[in-house]
């Protein structure tokens, strides 16, 4: 039986990521915001994560309400910020895959458009550890060849572009800008159709709660048995 550590076992300890990855960050290619937090909140998510300080996720739980990255595109799950789940509430959603691959995996970003990343824990395809992508595009998990350390790495590297080359529109960082980093973009056709994948540019947005997007996929995957 695995031991329940204390708060203060997870905070305290020896070399914590979060020094390396505020070097990291001002090092970024593309806009990295660092969300304020609630640090009664963000004890909470760490106890409930029980991971440590000493890790990429305990370290964006703690100090962190989580981060809005290339111009809100990409926003990495950390203690919550007003509607932006914390990493605990994010995986009471709805377990990524919907029934039936749902166990074994951790929901850690999304995207402006209801895509998700998940730490896959046995439930997902690829390997245990590595991060699953569900494209609002495809709604299929698909792994990405990296952990979660190298997904923070890769995101504020600016990797986003090519790996979304075909899913953004001339004026597209404006228009994500103006969203509140728990808002996502609602699109019809939807991505997922032929009509919308043909031309993004020409379907119709609009602004809605994250929390929205993400349960409105997580449905139609169960649905669509992908």
């Amino acid at each position: 039986m695995s031991t329940v550590r204390s708060i203060r076992e997870l905070i305290e300890v020896e070399d914590p990521a979060w020094p390396s990855l505020c070097e990291r960050f001002a090092a970024a290619v593309v806009p990295v915001e660092v969300l304020p937090v609630d640090m009664e909140r963000a004890c909470e998510v760490l106890y409930r994560l029980q991971v440590t300080a000493y890790s990429t996720l305990g370290a964006l739980a703690l100090p962190t309400g989580g981060l809005v990255v290339d111009h809100g595109w990409l926003r990495i799950l950390g203690g919550g910020h007003g509607e932006l789940p914390d990493l605990a509430a994010a995986n009471e959603i709805g377990k990524p895959g919907g029934a039936d691959t749902g166990k074994g995996s951790l929901t850690v970003a999304f995207d402006a458009l209801g895509g998700q990343f998940a730490v896959n824990g046995g439930g997902l395809p690829g390997k245990v550890g590595e991060i699953c992508f569900l494209g609002a595009d495809t709604l299929r998990w698909e792994p990405i060849g990296a952990g979660h350390s190298a997904f923070i790495a890769w995101a504020v590297g600016g990797g986003a572009g090519d790996f979304y080359a075909g899913l953004r529109w001339s004026g597209w960082a404006e228009e994500v800008e103006e969203l509140s980093p728990g808002e996502g973009l609602s699109i019809y056709p939807p991505l997922w159709s032929a009509e919308g994948r043909a031309d993004i540019a020409g379907t119709s947005r609009r602004r809605c709660p994250l929390t929205e997007l993400i349960s409105l996929h997580l449905d139609m995957v169960d649905r669509m048995k992908i």
